[in-house]
């Protein structure tokens, strides 16, 4: 192998590191969330400065780019390497944060899979060091970020002409990093955090899949030159792209402000739910046209990413939204399985008031 394989291969290892020591190293907010500690019941705790660590790993990024140590588009140079490299991470973290562990009672696929671990946390002392779910989301949503830049970096500099969709497609998905980052409270209250364990699942989704995959519009585009795409149209797939943030955005935002001030009011709608003795469930607003719109804004939003770079007959860029489309009509027959197991006939009661599933009118 040259020097360049060898180095690209290491390379997703070298930023997840410079990540983590930013993460443990910055300021960062401490809040609770809405999970309880299996043991003591008590609220967990998490470190959140994902605002921090983003702007600070794009600054390191630009730096060693000035000096010449590492070329602005090396991600895009190593692409191939580097994507071994996390996949080999991502494997060895599987194999970490589930053999160690006592099993869930499933099989040991199943275990490797979803994972035995609900809510790992890294503490030395009593000095809280690392949450394992929002430092594997943190990897995922900066490495993304730097590969988009990279990306954009290797058609700057040797695609003409310039294709201002591509540049389009990169500051949608930029917008899709710093969303999630300066909202990372509001993810504490999402089936995630609540619901998911630590497996390969969401530990190589996170390494390995999350930064690589998400950004195949760009991958798969980013060596071809303008197409001469009207600006209606561009302006067509930005109304796509921001419809689907207005929804996922808007419907997680809601459910956050109602599970912290169940009385408080959300873009001046005041909560209407449904209740027994010891739930309540939110039935109007975003949560009142379906029963997981947010899952419709965010497959919404991977179409417009798909479409920005204008080139719609590549079938590479669909993959993002087909893979949502997989992901999240599974994940919402899942999730309703646990919420019937949860509320039983309350949620019975919910599901004859919101009647659709994902998509209003339709599904």
């Amino acid at each position: 192998m040259s020097t360049q394989q060898i180095l690209g291969f290491f390379t997703p290892w070298i930023i997840y590191a410079a990540i983590t020591i930013l993460h443990i190293g910055l300021p960062a907010l401490r809040r609770k969330g809405y999970v309880r500690h299996e043991q003591t019941g008590k609220l967990l705790e998490y470190k959140l400065n994902g605002h921090l660590v983003l702007p600070g790993s794009i600054f390191i990024w630009l730096v060693l780019g000035y000096i010449q140590l590492v070329p602005y588009d090396w991600l895009y140079q190593v692409r191939w390497y580097s994507l071994a490299g996390a996949v080999s991470l991502g494997l060895l973290f599987t194999l970490i944060i589930v053999l160690p562990y006592p099993s869930s009672g499933k099989n040991i696929f199943a275990d490797l899979w979803f994972g035995r671990l609900k809510d790992p946390q890294c503490k030395k002392g009593n000095n809280f060091l690392i949450d394992g779910k929002m430092w594997l989301y943190l990897i995922g949503a900066v490495t993304l970020q730097l590969k988009v830049l990279s990306f954009l970096a290797y058609h700057w500099q040797n695609v003409y002409p310039f294709n201002p969709g591509l540049l389009m497609g990169a500051a949608m998905l930029t917008f899709f990093v710093w969303d999630y980052l300066s909202f990372e409270r509001v993810h504490l209250y999402t089936y995630d955090f609540i619901a998911e364990r630590v497996g390969f699942k969401l530990g190589f989704g996170c390494l390995a899949f999350y930064p690589y995959f998400y950004s195949i519009a760009i991958w798969s585009t980013a060596h071809l030159p303008n197409p001469g795409h009207s600006q209606w149209l561009s302006a067509f797939f930005i109304i796509i792209f921001v419809s689907g943030w207005v929804l996922a955005r808007g419907a997680n935002l809601q459910k956050y402000y109602f599970k912290i001030s169940p009385a408080k009011k959300f873009l001046g709608i005041m909560p209407e739910v449904i209740r027994d003795e010891k739930h309540s469930l939110l039935v109007n607003g975003f949560w009142g046209k379906s029963r997981h719109i947010n899952y419709l804004g965010e497959i919404l939003m991977a179409c417009g990413i798909a479409l920005a770079a204008g080139y719609p007959g590549v079938l590479w860029v669909w993959l993002y939204p087909l893979y949502y489309v997989v992901l999240l009509f599974t994940r919402q027959a899942d999730d309703d399985k646990i919420c019937g197991a949860k509320y039983g006939k309350l949620w019975d009661k919910y599901k004859e008031r919101v009647k659709y599933r994902i998509i209003p009118y339709i599904y």
